[in-house]
């Protein structure tokens, strides 16, 4: 074998700045991705509420609330 056959199969070596900056990258995009799917699923969910509130019939609210009894003896 020449030493330029082996020469094929090592990878050049990269900088600390490189691998730095492509993991910084790859974490930048799945963090991305992540607030993606929890937008969507907050819209979802938000709509399956607006729609469950819309179909219940309006409850009344009672106006004052019932009086506290005092601990005081």
């Amino acid at each position: 074998m020449t030493p330029n056959a082996n020469a094929a199969f090592k990878p050049a070596k990269t900088s600390a700045s490189d691998k730095a900056a492509a993991t910084d990258h790859t974490a930048r995009a799945i963090v991305a991705a992540e607030k993606i799917a929890r937008d969507k699923k907050t819209e979802k969910l938000k709509a399956q509420r607006l729609e469950r509130a819309a179909a219940e019939p309006a409850a009344e609210v009672s106006a004052s609330k019932p009086a506290r009894k005092s601990r005081r003896s």
